[in-house]
């Protein structure tokens, strides 16, 4: 049994490339809205503004990948096209991010933030819809959460490196800006280098037909446009993704953040972030193993419910040891509901449309990113209080989980 869990060559570098660009994403969750809020009480940012400024460069970011992910992805379907985008997206990202450590106007490293991070999510809607082609259907949900689990734990290493590095900046002789420069170019070091096995190994085996690529984009989205709508099991579940992960991304996206506001201490926010990581690691091997037993369709329901929880949880949050519940909390289900979306999307979807498919999926999970972070964003402005802004992503969990049931219902009745 362990002998059909153990990942071939192909599809081990698939799950390298989650252990590379899971560094940034620990960074966008922790030092980064960290470091740009010390950048901004500089400048004499209150922590109202600082947060509705940090929810409106997210929500901008989330909305041009989502209306130029299926137009990417209907390029990257053509044959031989998915590696050279996923490589322009990976330098970009890195670059990006490397550059981070230089800026020191507010403003300025917002725009820097802003490319770095929709080259990021470029490449992981391609990354996504290559998952078809390095594995097979029947071990799709163990190599979607091994990729998810080995880049929780993996991240940790350079994460924890640039954590040791701005905690002792003193200590080592270095100014607090200058150890956060030399961070932001070991994670994008860090983020080519694990990416580099996927690029050299990697081979496109689906892609559209010659004769379905000779129409222009836009007839070949609309026609999957259409083929969508039709498999209505396909179709609830992309509008059942777009509330449940909505709350998801934004809890991830803003957990930081909302910690900062609060008056948390900086140092513990990121030791009970990183519990978050030694928390998911084991969390999502555990759902890949459990899907082998349990229909996927039964643990997202699972995990879409114990975010509900989260959520409530979240707005009552008042004490560091009340973040830590909720570290833990989203290590739990974080990875599973995640890793098991993917999985079970690749497999109701046409192969050779896969970049297409994901990148229509990227518009609900990150059309409803922007929602999430743009309503928490809005309403903490208006009221002034962070915690109503929070409520509101309750919501979403509620009504991703009645659709995503109508969505298994669906899927039922055609087996």
């Amino acid at each position: 049994m362990a002998e059909r869990l153990k990942l071939t060559g192909t599809e081990r570098n698939w799950v390298l490339y989650d252990v590379g660009n899971s560094a940034f994403t620990l960074m966008v969750s922790t030092l980064i809205p960290i470091y740009f809020n010390s950048l901004a009480e500089s400048e004499g940012l209150s922590s109202v503004d600082y947060l509705s400024s940090w929810s409106l460069v997210l929500t901008i970011s989330t909305l041009i990948v989502a209306l130029s992910g299926p137009v990417l992805g209907a390029f990257a379907d053509q044959k031989g096209h998915k590696k050279p985008l996923l490589i322009l997206a990976i330098l970009i990202g890195a670059v990006g991010c490397a550059a981070l450590g230089f800026v020191r106007q507010w403003l300025v490293f917002l725009a820097v933030f802003l490319a770095a991070r929709v080259a990021y999510q470029i490449s992981l809607v391609i990354y996504d819809s290559t998952l078809g082609d390095v594995t097979d259907c029947s071990r799709t949900d163990n190599v979607s959460s091994q990729g998810y689990a080995w880049g929780y734990i993996g991240s940790v290493i350079p994460f924890v490196i640039c954590l040791l590095l701005v905690l002792n900046a003193k200590s080592l002789g270095l100014k607090s800006g200058t150890a956060m420069m030399i961070a932001f170019l070991i994670v994008a070091i860090w983020w080519v280098l694990m990416s580099c096995p996927l690029l050299r190994t990697y081979r496109q085996i689906h892609y559209v037909s010659e004769g379905d690529a000779r129409g222009s984009l836009l007839k070949r989205l609309g026609l999957t446009l259409r083929d969508m709508y039709r498999d209505k099991k396909v179709f609830l579940f992309i509008i059942a993704f777009f509330f449940y992960i909505d709350g998801v991304y934004t809890i991830i996206n803003m957990s930081t953040a909302y910690g900062t506001t609060l008056g948390l201490n900086s140092t513990s926010l990121l030791l009970a972030l990183l519990v978050t990581q030694f928390v998911a690691f084991p969390s999502a091997l555990i759902m890949g193993s459990l899907a082998r037993k349990i229909k996927a369709e039964t643990l997202i329901t699972i995990c879409i419910c114990g975010y509900f929880c989260i959520a409530v949880f979240a707005v009552f949050m008042r004490t560091q040891f009340h973040f830590w519940i909720l570290a833990v909390g989203v290590g739990l289900f974080q990875g599973g509901i995640q890793s098991l979306s993917r999985s079970y999307f690749t497999k109701i979807i046409p192969a050779g449309k896969s970049g297409q498919y994901f990148g229509f999926l990227d518009i609900c999970g990150k059309g409803a990113d922007a929602l999430g972070t743009l309503v928490m964003g809005v309403m903490t402005k208006i009221t002034g209080n962070q915690r109503i802004g929070v409520s509101f992503i309750v919501l979403f969990f509620i009504a991703g989980l009645v659709l995503f049931r109508l969505s298994a219902a669906r899927a039922a009745q055609t087996e």
